[in-house]
């Protein structure tokens, strides 16, 4: 009888890797192709800003549009993805990966200043949990949502490991969904490969810096740790409170997205004609190559990613997060000390980890990002900004156990 239940149990694992290399490699084309369009797009864009900021507000409204001509449930976005995670739904609607996608392309496009890890996790959790049901006949598991969280993200950032850390505890923190484990490795590192052989770049820097950690290092680390989770805490306070505020001033999605876009339109060409538009990646080389970086650039970045998000704009928040913390970073770092690189590099992960409410995963983003050796640095300062962001988060629907 033990022998039958060994062999069943090792079947079972067999087929959960099975089912998370097609989930990821299904997953990871979708993701390449969502990211070398998006990437094609701000090329694009850089070239003609002038031309194409000014009707941000117009595209805006075709974006309504779609939303509610082809899917009104699906503007809720993220949401779906933790209202199945927390069992309030069953399943999440198909037709949110070519709304998300093409909203997010045109949000780009013409100057919005948003991100694109939100729409990569979106498809991912879509696509998963699809297969989950309809290919392999898996219903009432949420191992196929986790999964497909991990696989959105890691085929998009090319950070396997810290993807599947946040897709296990992004939507209960203080508690790791270890059942969905191995269906996340799998999906997680195939996602990865299959946007790597595609042709999907990846972000990665070699910091090069000699720091020893001493009692000084480790008392400037937990002021960094207090800034960067107070930057998070104000971008995830900031968006809550615009989103709230934006309905009740203005209730008609339209007008609401047409007035903003307007806006932004303007303020973007002004600030440097449009340094500040699309995802931040721009301000992150930057923060990493020794070009300019200003000491207002952070603060502008939060500030336009909030009311593009808030209006109704389409895209993720995370690598806006990235670029707000590097460019902070790189700021305060000489004040402190450190160099001015690694600075950069600590605010890219805490601000991040701040503002999603998530611990582990900002710290394994910087050691696939940077380098494993800095593992102790950003250990500190995530623990630290995690700690004092007060279970604040850019998910609404996130829940906490504690």
């Amino acid at each position: 009888m033990k022998i039958k239940q060994v062999g069943t149990k090792y079947r079972e694992l067999i087929l959960l890797l099975f089912y998370g290399v097609v989930i990821g490699g299904s997953v990871g084309v979708l993701d390449a192709i969502f990211g070398m369009v998006l990437l094609n797009i701000t090329s694009f864009r850089e070239e003609h800003v002038g031309w194409l900021l000014p009707f941000l507000g117009a595209v805006g409204i075709f974006i309504v549009f779609l939303y509610e001509r082809y899917g009104q449930e699906s503007k809720k976005g993220m949401s779906l993805v933790f209202e199945v995670g927390h069992g309030q739904r069953e399943q999440i609607p198909l037709q949110l990966i070519p709304l998300v996608v093409i909203s997010t392309w045109a949000t780009h496009l013409f100057g919005g200043s948003a991100g694109r890890e939100g729409v990569a996790v979106q498809i991912g959790a879509t696509c998963s949990q699809w297969i989950g049901r309809t290919i392999f006949r898996k219903k009432g598991t949420n191992i196929f949502l986790v999964a497909g969280i991990a696989a959105g993200f890691s085929g998009l950032f090319g950070t396997p490991i810290a993807a599947i850390l946040f897709a296990m505890e992004v939507l209960v923190t203080g508690a790791l969904q270890y059942e969905a484990l191995l269906l996340a490795i799998s999906a997680s590192f195939m996602a990865s490969t299959t946007t790597a052989f595609l042709g999907l770049e990846r972000f990665h820097v070699n910091l090069s810096t000699d720091i020893s950690l001493t009692g000084k290092t480790f008392c400037i680390l937990l002021v960094l740790g207090l800034v960067f989770g107070f930057v998070g805490f104000l971008f995830s306070y900031c968006l809550s409170k615009a989103k709230e505020k934006g309905k009740q001033w203005i209730v008609d999605d339209s007008k609401r997205i047409a007035i903003g876009g307007v806006l932004l339109s303007v303020i973007l060409l002004l600030l440097h004609q449009g340094r500040y538009s699309g995802l931040g990646t721009n301000l992150i080389q930057a923060s990493f190559d020794g070009t300019t970086i200003y000491w207002y650039d952070w603060i502008l970045k939060l500030g336009l990613t909030v009311i593009t998000l808030a209006v109704g704009f389409q895209g993720g928040e995370v690598t806006p997060l990235f670029s707000i913390g590097a460019s902070l970073g790189i700021i305060i770092a000489p004040f402190l000390g450190i160099p001015t690189t690694l600075g950069a590099a600590l605010g890219y992960v805490a601000v991040f980890g701040s503002a999603t409410n998530t611990f582990l995963a900002p710290v394994f983003i910087g050691a696939e990002v940077f380098g494993y050796e800095y593992i102790p640095y950003f250990f500190i300062v995530c623990a630290m900004a995690y700690g004092i962001n007060g279970n604040h988060s850019i998910y609404p629907l996130q829940k906490q156990i504690y």
